[in-house]
């Protein structure tokens, strides 16, 4: 029965790199591999902080590296930059006769020290004309037009060296389009595209250094109404449930119900039946009352056992399932048993089975209260941290590059898995259809706003962390370090150290841009 309403906030989940794979480069050119580094699966603690990604390929690690880049050139090759949309960068590449003929020989030499010539010595020299007819001249032509590239592609990608984002580049010339023109002319040309890091724009400039934000807390989240909410719940489980028989349902009461309800029209021309909220053998806690339908409560007060009652609700425009907000439906409800509590009085003796290792009844209060506290201040941080990420993405204008797009979204989308998996237990093939790339192109469209607005947070954060040069202490970091690869230890996964230390110094700087942040902003909190 769908009557009771929840409120729970996602919890940040651990990435499985199940999820989180992603195409290497769309053009394949034989025998020509592009270094691309394993997708290391992103691990998220439960934490109040959240993760921030990095993306941006140092010199030492950037993945477009395709080569020796100390491999000098016969000749200059022509680079022309083009700017794009999304932090796109196109680089028109040429290729001169020069270093195209010295890329020849090369691959001749290797054929001839490779080749089994009939009637030639292995590694002896081998005219020509023969080598090409035994090789192959299409092969050798093949072969050359790899060997330009893989000289050459890390020269053309110099200007964009710390700039370029991991796994974005792109040869976006046909491969026989290279092998027609170096036919032709015995040069070659070619366009490489690749997103690279993009600019962060303040509006206004600074904006971040004089924070305003008004932080909306949840009227539940209360630590001492929620103490003692805990506290009676204790107390409950130490009674006993006693059959009414001579009253109705007053506040404090089980009842045993039988519900169902039907949608109606305005006009009560129409009438339907909502499977939601049916149920059978429904267990209604009085005491639980504010988790139903407004109007529920109030209107089977008094029912007894045996007795039917049938009023009007209107589904609330909060509710939960968005096909019955503001519905109104007539409900039916028949008691089938009525139960009160049969509660001891507490004291003193029963501080041990109301909380393990409490001696007195006050202590058992205290402890719930700063259990309580804690977590309220727990919820108070992330509220505040969370309006502070929302004042910032309204505040920074951001060309977001695809690449970045669409790594954020397989990271939201691989958390989305994992929490279906838990609830769901998802057999393999529930699973195959789940991260099919169509189910995956489905959520990056459905979420482009959400993920845009997670992207900008963390790039904003970035920003702020390198202009205010903040700093964590390499103590928390080797920490932080170790935990997480003993993490990975733990679900048998594997890791790769470096990429490990990077994700952690995101977590890091986020947190430590968090608390900078709140420190220098104005804040409000009212509660709703």
């Amino acid at each position: 029965m769908e009557l009771s309403v929840s409120s729970t906030s996602p919890a940040l989940l651990k990435l499985n790199h199940h999820f989180l794979s992603k195409n290497s480069l769309p053009i394949k050119i034989p025998s020509l591999h592009f270094a691309n580094d394993k997708k290391l699966p992103s691990f998220y603690r439960q934490t109040k902080r959240p993760s921030f990604l990095r993306k941006f390929a140092s010199p030492a690690s950037s993945s477009i590296a395709v080569g020796p880049s100390n491999d000098r050139l016969p000749a200059d090759i022509k680079v022309t930059e083009t700017q794009e949309p999304n932090s796109r960068i196109r680089l028109s590449v040429e290729v001169p006769p020069a270093v195209c003929e010295d890329c020849y020989k090369r691959v001749m030499n290797e054929f001839t020290k490779q080749a089994k010539v009939p009637g030639f010595r292995p590694g002896k020299d081998v005219p020509e004309s023969i080598l090409l007819s035994y090789v192959g001249k299409q092969n050798v032509q093949k072969a050359t037009v790899e060997s330009i590239l893989k000289r050459t592609l890390p020269h053309a990608m110099s200007s964009v060296t710390g700039r370029a984002l991991r796994d974005s580049v792109q040869i976006a010339t046909k491969f026989t389009d290279m092998e027609k023109t170096y036919l032709s002319l015995n040069s070659l040309r070619y366009d490489v595209v690749v997103d690279v890091a993009p600019e962060v724009i303040w509006i206004p400039e600074n904006g971040y250094r004089d924070l305003k934000i008004v932080v909306e807390i949840d009227s539940e989240i209360d630590a001492q109404r929620a103490s003692e909410q805990e506290l009676r719940q204790r107390h409950k489980s130490l009674g006993s449930m006693r059959i009414i028989t001579d009253r109705g349902l007053q506040i404090g009461d089980v009842a045993v119900l039988d519900v169902s309800a039907t949608k109606i029209d305005k006009d009560e021309s129409n009438v339907e039946n909502i499977p939601a909220a049916e149920s059978k053998g429904f267990h209604f806690d009085t005491e639980h009352g504010d988790r139903v339908i407004p109007g529920f409560l109030d209107s089977i007060i008094g029912i007894q056992r045996g007795e039917t009652k049938s009023f009007p609700l209107v589904f609330p425009e909060s509710w939960k399932q968005e096909n019955l907000r503001g519905v109104h439906a007539q409900f039916t409800v028949e008691c089938k048993e009525l139960f009160y509590r049969d509660l001891p009085e507490l004291d003193d003796s029963f501080a041990d089975k109301l909380l393990p290792g409490c001696t007195t009844l006050q202590q058992v209060k205290e402890s719930l209260l700063q259990k309580f506290l804690e977590v309220e201040q727990t919820a108070r941080e992330q509220a505040t941290d969370n309006a502070i990420l929302d004042q910032l993405c309204k505040m920074v204008e951001i060309d977001i590059p695809r690449s970045l797009f669409e790594e954020q979204g397989r990271q939201l989308y691989g958390a989305k898995l994992l929490q279906i998996q838990a609830n769901m237990k998802l057999n393999e093939e529930q699973l195959a259809s789940l991260s099919s790339p169509k189910a995956v192109n489905e959520f990056l469209e459905n979420q482009k706003e959400n993920i845009t607005r997670v992207i900008k947070q963390n790039l904003a954060v970035g920003d702020i962390f390198k202009r205010e040069n903040l700093q964590f202490s390499t103590e928390d970091l080797v920490k932080e370090v170790e935990n997480s690869i003993a993490e990975f230890k733990r679900h048998k996964q594997e890791y790769n150290e470096e990429r490990v230390k990077e994700q952690v110094q995101e977590v890091l700087e986020g947190a430590k841009v968090l608390e900078w942040l709140r420190e220098h902003s104005e804040i409000q909190y009212i509660r709703r």
